[in-house]
């Protein structure tokens, strides 16, 4: 796996090279701007790419920023996102062309190597992958007129995992129910969530969209 990391600090830039090196990962670039990590998506055309939200000059969300400019330019390129705090907003940002391949992490997990291993592999494999931390703020900030409403508790149990980025056999044994179950539960939620089969995108993706509270209108 070809990886190309945006990171400002410099140590915990060579941190993420060691670590990723170590894993049997090909750093292919190493940059600490937004200009240099978008010449070098064209140049070196990684697997999957790692950038910290806030970049030089502001510091503010030029990696994010970069990182959304990079899917407007190759749109199949996976993207990880890394920040030092829960801003759940940037997951949203994300997630909201409905292509999938991006993850929102907290810095603390690359400590947590093989954590952050599984969810760097899921996204390049076009999965998604959500901080726990967010998706736990989340669960506290619905808004009154939540689209979620109709949904029961234990839908909403398996939406929250899918926001996470987990599998439907990795819901079903966290959750101790069967894989039929899980099926069960998220056709329910594409259902109440109006996520037909002829939906634009993808419907997994529209639902944790619709969990973060940007849905973008289907029609």
């Amino acid at each position: 796996m070809r990886v190309l990391i945006a990171e400002d600090d410099a140590l915990l830039r060579e941190g993420l090279s060691l670590l990723l090196a170590g894993e049997g990962c090909e750093v292919c670039a190493a940059v600490d701007n937004a200009d240099d990590f978008l010449a070098a998506v064209a140049e070196h055309g990684p697997d999957v790419a790692v950038v910290d939200v806030r970049l030089p000059p502001d510091f503010r969300d030029e990696g994010l920023r970069a990182a959304l400019e990079a899917r407007r330019r190759v749109p199949a390129l996976p993207v990880l996102v890394l920040s030092s705090y829960v801003e759940d907003r940037y997951a949203a940002d994300l997630l909201a062309d409905g292509r999938g391949g991006v993850g929102y992490l907290l810095k603390h997990r690359v400590g947590d190597l093989d954590h952050f291993m599984t969810e760097l592999r899921r996204v390049a494999a076009g999965g998604t992958a959500m901080d726990p931390e967010v998706v736990a703020q989340l669960l506290v900030r619905r808004r009154a007129d939540d689209p979620l409403r109709d949904l029961t508790e234990r839908e909403r149990e398996v939406l929250a995992l899918m926001a996470r980025g987990e599998a439907n056999a990795e819901i079903a044994a966290r959750l101790r129910v069967s894989d039929g179950a899980v099926n069960k539960h998220i056709r329910n939620v594409f259902a109440k969530l109006g996520l037909a089969p002829g939906d634009s995108g993808h419907r997994r993706v529209l639902a944790v969209l619709a969990y973060l509270g940007n849905r973008p209108d289907p029609g």
